[in-house]
């Protein structure tokens, strides 16, 4: 004979309360029976076990309510992130485009090196040429003024009948006939020959020495070029780098805020896990107890019945199949065959991947200067050696040929980014693709083609 405390634990259990505080008339009434059949059976064995946490409604809305509350905090903080990145990728491209500036004033630098070394060079011959001149001029003088003394010791002039007059031999007067003919003809003519070349020469030394100083200036403002790009480059690094460590605190936090919402959602679906085996516990106890009822009843009518049932079995989701994805090509090739290679700014030349050099921010804080490897119009400079000799610039690579509308742009062809100064290069592949040496701490690759500041137009190198 049950207890009392067990008659009423059991009416408890079975007049549990559904969720939203609902009772549940068919579990009391099949309680009930279940109860007054008891009373004059013998007990029997409990098959369903104790009752599993239920949590209220008040609860899961609370939960539900914070999952929502820390998803929309990191919808917050993404958009942050994403803000704060598309700040990174603008200083990112100021960055590449100093760089390239400065790679633009290394070239003009070069350049005008060489123009002054080659003014030196004509300016020295243009010196020897007016010294050796000026040497067969003087001798010319020379023999003309000792001419002209000994005719004004004879009280002559030069070529008149008195030089002949005044001579005490025959063999002066032929001397003197030979000299005055000289001096007349060939000699007079070389005379005037020799000074109209020292005009010229003095003329031509004029010209080098103005070419030299133009070369020296152009080495000055190209030097003063390359110092303006150095600084304006620093300052993009040092604002570049704030942000960098900006968009890094707004990372941290929305990976605390994602760890937070994932697990506000871990406790909403823990509760409602909660209910979801409450509801299966209720339902479970309502059976038994009807099973029990029946028993009982089939019991007293002096019958037996049993029964069973087996849940088929879930069925495991099936995995989703995963589907697997001739001097233009000797330019793509070459191209190609340097994937993986890592960045250096201001590396690679027709041969291959070369040291990189100094920049004072980005490059030297990744080591490039240390790196073998290229740069973008470095990469572009291997590519088409076969084809062009590029300068190591991207600015001078985009005129280096014919210009097409990126609407006709196809496999070989470069692509520039940068309205506001070009400070990117990459070889386009076709079907959307290009490949590129993209920025320090990067390796070449190939990508989908960026559209975001690129310049209307291809440079065509081939066909």
């Amino acid at each position: 004979m049950r207890t009392s405390v067990d008659r009423t634990a059991r009416t408890s259990a079975s007049s549990s309360t559904r969720p939203g505080g609902r009772r549940s008339g068919k579990g009391l009434a099949a309680g009930v029976f279940a109860l007054a059949v008891l009373l004059a059976a013998p007990p029997a064995a409990v098959a369903v076990p104790p009752p599993p946490p239920n949590p209220s409604d008040a609860e899961l809305d609370a939960s539900r309510a914070e999952a929502s509350e820390k998803a929309g905090e990191v919808g917050r903080l993404t958009s942050r992130l994403a803000d704060a990145e598309a700040k990174l990728t603008t200083l990112r491209n100021r960055v590449e485009r100093k760089l390239e500036q400065a790679n633009k004033a290394r070239v003009d630098l070069q350049r005008a090196r060489a123009e002054a070394d080659t003014a030196d060079s004509e300016a020295e011959s243009a010196r020897a040429e007016v010294r050796t001149a000026s040497g067969a001029i003087s001798n010319a003088r020379q023999s003309l003024d000792r001419f002209v003394a000994a005719s004004h010791r004879q009280g002559t002039t030069v070529g008149s009948l008195s030089a002949y007059l005044g001579a005490d031999s025959p063999k002066d007067l032929l001397a003197r006939e030979q000299l005055l003919g000289a001096v007349g003809g060939s000699e007079l003519d070389a005379l005037g020959s020799m000074k109209r070349a020292q005009v010229r020469k003095s003329n031509k030394e004029a010209a080098a020495r103005q070419a030299l100083e133009n070369a020296r200036q152009k080495r000055a403002a190209a030097a003063r070029a390359k110092t303006a790009a150095e600084q304006a480059q620093q300052a993009a690094v040092e604002a570049r780098n704030g942000q960098a460590s900006r968009a890094e605190e707004v990372r941290a936090e929305k990976s605390a805020v994602e760890q937070q919402l994932q697990e506000a959602r871990s406790h909403v679906g823990g509760l409602e896990g909660q209910r979801d085996r409450y509801e299966a516990w209720l339902a479970e106890k309502e059976a038994e107890e009807a099973a029990q009822a029946q028993q009982a009843a089939a019991a007293a009518s002096g019958g037996g019945t049993s029964g069973g049932g087996a849940s088929a079995p879930a069925q495991q989701p099936q995995a989703a199949s995963v589907p697997t994805g001739a001097s233009v090509e000797t330019v793509v090739q070459r191209a190609m065959s340097q994937l993986g290679v890592q960045y250096a700014w201001g590396g690679g030349n027709a041969h291959g991947p070369t040291y990189g050099i100094r920049d004072g921010g980005v490059a030297d804080a990744h080591g490039d200067y240390a790196k073998i490897g290229f740069d973008c119009s470095g990469l572009m400079i291997y590519a088409f050696a076969g084809v062009q000799a590029l300068p190591h610039y991207s600015g001078y690579q985009y005129d280096a040929g014919r210009k097409v509308p990126l609407s006709q742009m196809r496999r070989g062809d470069m692509l520039f980014w940068g309205n506001g100064g070009i400070h990117h290069v990459a070889l386009y592949l076709g079907n959307g693709q290009m490949i590129e040496a993209p920025y320090s701490g990067g390796h070449v690759r190939v990508v989908p083609v960026r559209y975001g500041d690129i310049l209307p137009y291809a440079t065509r190198l081939i066909g």
